[in-house]
């Protein structure tokens, strides 16, 4: 029995990427949801990504010479499955009444609306 090997990624990789096209700049843009405030534009795909990850990179570099904070990756919070949402009571009171009538929990009402509103995951066990 083979022992599996305990890898862990440089951090620049444990980010959150995504590379999407950009009508108004006419070129692919990657993103990281950490670093909200960079991007990488190129025309080329793989190459927008490849970008972002080496300009972070080079930014986690130059925070680590500062002694600024580095962000954690999204990849290593740890979610409860909770969160508070504020609404009015008009909306609060549509919401109870339509679960009424549906026969479920306002929970279980709020999560199917999310589901259906593309917000959940295809794979959750991948989550």
């Amino acid at each position: 029995m083979s022992k599996k090997k305990d890898i862990t990624p440089a951090l620049e990789q444990q980010y959150t990427y995504r590379v999407i096209w950009s009508d108004e700049d006419k070129e692919f843009v990657g993103l990281c949801a950490e670093f909200p405030s960079l991007s990488w534009l190129d025309d080329n795909q793989e190459k927008a990504f490849k970008g972002i990850v080496s300009l972070v990179e080079e930014i986690i570099a130059d925070m680590r010479k500062e002694n600024e904070k580095i962000p954690e990756p999204l990849s290593l919070h740890k979610y409860s499955g909770k969160f508070v949402v504020r609404t009015t009571p008009k909306l609060h009171k549509q919401l109870v009444i339509k679960s009424a009538e549906a026969g479920v929990s306002l929970n279980r009402l709020i999560n199917s609306m999310l589901g259906e509103g593309g917000f959940q995951h295809e794979n959750q066990d991948q989550m």
